[in-house]
């Protein structure tokens, strides 16, 4: 299959699928962080570039800074809280936040709309969900293997739902807050890192819809 993993950085998905012998190349406006296996396997530059390239198959981690439900406090003035929305202003700190949010979801729209006849776009729980659609799937990273909770949404295109391939949950429920909620703890200079996708779902997302 010919692959697109769009707004990827880290080569996780990407290096997935190449191991499973297909042409997987991966786009981020960053160089990649992981070893290239062939020459043309990361495009840094914009996703628009190359989106109508004859994919096979997209999946897209579109930026959540201003998607994620936790960032709505910012969006409007905190003295307007019990206002109507039409009469809200905007916030003081972040006068520009709607607006970087309405880019935000037409940038998601331009993804799920792609003429690629596999699409999977994965997001934190967000603003998706009300303004454009609900997910397909949500699933959390100890159903793969990794002992951490951080629900994550799939809006899927002629793709199956993922199947569990390791739950861990138990162990996980013996760790301390700081270990399986590790994403939250981190911070928020830690970005680059909190967007790092899970090799589990990654390996998974191989796996299953790489003869799908």
């Amino acid at each position: 299959m010919k692959v697109l993993v769009a707004c990827e950085y880290s080569g996780i998905v990407r290096d997935a699928f190449l191991k499973k012998g297909h042409n997987a190349v991966s786009c981020d406006l960053l160089d990649t962080e992981s070893p290239i296996v062939y020459e043309d396997g990361h495009y840094t530059g914009d996703v628009r570039d190359i989106l109508y390239d004859d994919w096979d198959l997209l999946i897209a981690h579109p930026p959540c800074t201003y998607l994620a439900v936790t960032q709505s406090r910012w969006m409007y003035h905190p003295d307007d809280k019990d206002l109507p929305i039409k009469q809200k202003r905007p916030h003081p700190l972040h006068p520009n936040r709607k607006q970087y949010q309405d880019e935000a979801l037409e940038f998601v729209k331009l993804l799920l709309e792609a003429p690629i006849e596999k699409i999977a776009l994965e997001n934190p729980v967000s603003v998706i969900s009300s303004k454009i659609r609900k997910p397909d799937q949500i699933i959390n990273p100890y159903q793969f293997g990794h002992p951490e909770q951080k629900r994550t949404c799939l809006w899927l295109k002629n793709l199956p739902k993922l199947k569990e391939t390791n739950n861990v949950y138990d162990h996980m429920m013996t760790l301390p807050d700081k270990e399986r909620m590790r994403i939250w703890w981190l911070g928020s200079n830690k970005g680059k890192e909190r967007s790092k996708f899970y090799t589990g779902i990654a390996e998974a997302m191989a796996e299953q819809w790489g003869d799908s």
